[in-house]
Order: C-alpha cells, then structure tokens, then sequence
C-alpha cells in the first residue's frame, strides 16, 4: 500500500429551555422504523398502481476515522437500525416526481432533460434523489429522455444528527433505481454505487464528502463494523460482537444540526486544509504522511501542523480499534474513542459544546469512552457502555445538557446493521 501506514489489510434543533425528564417508557427510545407495506400503500395512493418495490438504506455511525476518508486513509463505520425507504417504479414519460413522508403536500418534479450538464442544482431535499439520476445518466447506465420514475420516500433516520441520512437516501435511490430499471451490472458491483453516490453529493449536490457514508450505507452487514481503505476501497467486515461482550453503542444526538453541503463550510475549510498541507508536504494526501514528527517541522503554519496531526493519527488509530476487536478486547476500544474525540476538538477543531458536553458526560457517568462522529459541528456523538451502565450514563448525559441549559438530547442504542438491501 502507498505510504507508510501498516494497516490490518496488508497483514491479513435547540430549545430555549431542557425538557422535563424523561419516564422510564422514554429512556431508550426505538424510533417506529418505516414499514414497507404501509409505504407501498402510500405510493399507490399516490399514485394509482403499485410501486415495482420497496428498498432501504441505513445511516452509519463513525466508530474511528473521522475526516480521514477524503485523506485517502483508513475508516471504521457500522450501519445503524435507522434508514431511507423508498418505493418506486420506472416510466417512460421523462419525468422524475418524488413524494416524501416528511413533506406532504410537497413533491417534487424534474425531467431527465433538465439533468444534463455538469453544473449544481440547488433542489433543496430533492437534490440528492436527482443527483443519483444525474449520475446514472452521466455514467451511461441511464439513456434517452423519455426515462422517469414515480417515487416515495419515507425516513426514520433523523436529518442532521452527523448519521448520513443524505448518504443513504442516495443510496436507496441508486440501489432502487439499479434494480427497477435493471442495470444488473451496477446492482452487483457495491464500490462502483458507493462511487456514484459519493459524486451525486459532490458533484451535484455540492457537498465536498469523503466516499466513507455511501460505503457504509452500501456495505455494512449485520453484527460488523466496516474496515475500508478509502484509497484502494478495499473493505473487510469485522466482527463486532457487542452483545457478547455486554457491551452497546449509545448514539447521543446533540440536536444541533449541521450541513457539509452549506457554501463555506467548515466541513469544506477542513479538507482544504489537508489538501494543502499535503501539497506543501509533497505528498498525494496526508494517508502518506510516514513520519509524523518531520512532517510537523516542516509546516510553519500552525493549524495546518493541527490538521496533519489529528489525520495522521487518526488513521493510527482505526488500525488500533481493528486490531483491539480482532484479539477480542473490544472493552480497550473505549479510551480510543475519547482520544479520537480529544483530537478532533483540539487538532482537528470541529466539535462543538453539545458535543463536548455529550462525551464528558458519558465518559464520566461510566462509559468505556466516547467521540463525536460524523463531519463535525453538531449532530451525534456515540459512546462504548456496558449494558449494566446504560441507565447512569444516560441520566449523566441528561443532567450535563440541563445544567448547561442545552435542549434534552436524543439517546438511542445502536446495533451493527446490514447495509442497503430491497425490502419488498
């Protein structure tokens, strides 16, 4: 592998004031997921005959490896129970209408024709739906302008919680659209949707992501975490037996929302950052990077030295968490989330107090550790627990945000989920 990173591949929403505390009903809640039959017989109120099916695709928490993937580096996601579903059956009208769940009485309509050309469209929710058509169509999977579609959505994956819930409504879209529309070749080849996906939100949509959320959404499998190199997007599937060891991920979401897609970002400052300090460092992304302290010298500029710091060791550390699950030490993988989350606040800089709030909290009413996950500047942060310290840590969590005067946050426990998959 380039560089000089041994990785386990070449070895083998705010309120102005807290609510009241919850009862014990409340204390996990498990989000009502989507049913497929209800949604396919939405879309056939919608629209007068029945969809050609039903697919879903999954959020993903982070669990190592963040803002390392657009780095060429090593990431360590698993899909969550929470996801896109999406009915939808081909025309050949030209015309692409999309219903959503979440917005009734607002669909949205676009013609293929008004998908050419290589330029961003700003459609708002629906923009992630007509990047994939955008996609398909610029890949040559889709020809003609008479090709179109009927779709509903329908979502129980919470929009700006830092869980990819733009991710996996691109790639239940793609996922749909393969199997409808038959594009047997595509349907079969994950890292080649994964690609789609990933230039759909960069290309159309705007937002400058890595390619870690669509691989996740697309390529997790149940009870595993996904080990991905994001250069060569080689991928393993690790166990992660967390039942077995008493263990759960609590997602702990900050209500504070955050978009990578906004002009000016600081998702997008942050990979400008890392593109220029590897230019400066003469290497092709900071993956490359094999001796961190020269690399330090050589940088004058000190929150570039910041940026390289937390890549680099970041990438250290997903190799770490890998190597700790494999010899069956999943416990130890706790003090790497916290030192994770340490150096995205302090080297990486894009945490926030809710999140800094969130993972104190955890670890000091007894989690293993804990980080924020995602792109940064708000939405979750997940947190390694053992089944007996559920209660405390999320009575510490609660407590923490109250006496800040931050709104209640939203925990739930996660489990590695199987990627996008057809339901019906």
């Amino acid at each position: 592998m380039a560089g000089g990173i041994r990785n386990w591949f070449s070895s083998r929403r705010r309120a102005a004031s807290p609510a009241p505390a919850p009862s014990p009903r409340e204390r996990w809640p498990v989000s009502d997921l989507v049913d497929p039959e209800k949604l396919a017989a939405d879309f056939t109120a919608d629209y007068g005959s029945a969809p050609a099916g039903v697919w879903r695709a999954p959020g993903r928490v982070n669990l190592m490896g963040e803002h390392t993937d657009y780095n060429d580096g090593l990431v360590l996601p698993m899909a969550v129970p929470w996801g896109v579903s999406l009915a939808l059956t081909p025309t050949d009208d030209g015309v692409i209408e999309i219903r959503s769940a979440q917005r009734p009485g607002e669909p949205a309509r676009f013609t293929t024709r008004e998908l050419d050309g290589d330029r961003r469209r700003d459609t708002g929710w629906s923009g992630y739906v007509a990047g994939v058509f955008w996609a398909l169509r610029e890949a040559g999977h889709l020809a003609g302008d008479s090709v179109g579609a009927r779709i509903r959505l329908d979502s129980d994956l919470p929009v700006g919680a830092a869980l990819s819930s733009s991710a996996a409504l691109e790639c239940a879209t793609l996922l749909a659209a393969a199997d409808a529309f038959g594009l047997a070749g595509l349907a079969g080849d994950l890292p080649a949707m994964a690609r789609l996906a990933r230039r759909a939100e960069n290309t159309f949509v705007g937002a400058p992501t890595g390619i870690l959320d669509q691989s996740a959404s697309l390529r997790c499998r149940a009870g595993h975490a996904l080990f991905l190199d994001c250069r060569t997007e080689g991928a393993r599937n690790v166990p992660l037996p967390l039942e077995e060891a008493g263990l759960r991920i609590l997602v702990i979401d900050t209500g504070v929302q955050h978009r990578h897609a906004d002009t000016g970002s600081g998702y997008a400052a942050r990979r400008a950052e890392c593109e220029r300090a590897a230019r400066q460092l003469g290497v092709a992304a900071l993956r490359d990077v094999e001796d961190l302290a020269a690399a330090l010298d050589t940088l004058t500029d000190p929150v570039l030295r910041r940026r390289v710091r937390h890549v680099v060791t970041e990438i250290h550390r997903v190799n770490a968490a890998v190597g700790l699950m494999r010899a069956g030490a999943l416990p130890e993988v706790g003090a790497l989330f916290t030192a994770s989350h340490l150096s995205m606040r302090d080297h990486f800089e894009i945490s926030c107090p809710e999140l800094d709030t969130a993972v104190e909290s955890a670890v000091a009413a007894g989690a293993r550790g804990a980080r924020m996950t995602g792109g940064g500047f708000g939405g979750s942060a997940i947190a390694l627990v053992a089944e007996e310290r559920l209660d405390a840590v999320r009575d510490g969590v609660a407590a923490a945000f109250a006496k800040r005067g931050y709104a209640a946050p939203t925990l739930r426990a996660a489990t590695p989920s199987p990627g996008a998959h057809r339901v019906r």
